[in-house]
């Protein structure tokens, strides 16, 4: 069960992150965009409501979830950016939100076109921090820890990888809808 939960295994964040770590991260949210598009885009409405393990949501909520999750990492970045006074991140109710009718019921493409163009707005922004910038930092009430902005964007990679794995679970058929 635990290979289903995390399936590129838990998020585990360094203390630093170099230069070249920090472009290869930037690379990999680059590419999520192409590669959730390609691999959801001309699922049909049963394969959308597939799931990766029982109890947990189907790929329409994880692509739902996945584009939501990448503005909220934006607003928190550039907010940590521009108020001197951040210092616990936005939080959002990620079971709520999962629930609403637009994750259960809205067109994906909706929501892989927000993700496309989130993603461009997030990685300029990424490509332009100093490390001065980077090294802001902010609490997380839930981790119950203290991250930077460049572990942020360690973050941000390991969890559009993280439910990208989902959703190629859910569609080889590992789970049940």
């Amino acid at each position: 069960m635990e290979n289903r939960k995390y399936p590129i295994g838990p998020l585990t964040m360094q203390e630093t992150y170099s230069s070249g770590e920090l472009q290869h991260l930037i690379v990999i949210l680059s590419a999520m965009p192409a590669r959730y598009r390609e691999l959801v885009e001309n699922l049909s409405p049963e394969e959308l409501a597939k799931t990766y393990r029982e109890g947990s949501w189907t790929v329409q909520q994880l692509i739902h979830h996945v584009s939501d999750i990448q503005l909220l990492h934006f607003l928190r970045m550039k907010k940590a950016l521009t108020e001197p006074d951040y210092e616990v991140v936005t939080l959002i109710n990620m079971d709520g939100w999962v629930a609403t009718p637009d994750s259960l019921t809205a067109p994906i493409e909706d929501s892989l076109v927000s993700f496309d163009g989130i993603t461009r707005r997030y990685v300029y922004l990424l490509k332009s921090l100093t490390d001065e910038q980077l090294a802001i930092k902010y609490y997380h009430p839930i981790r119950k820890l203290w991250f930077s902005q460049a572990q942020a964007i360690a973050m941000s990679a390991w969890h559009t990888q993280h439910h990208l794995a989902h959703i190629k679970l859910a569609l080889a058929g590992e789970a049940t809808t």
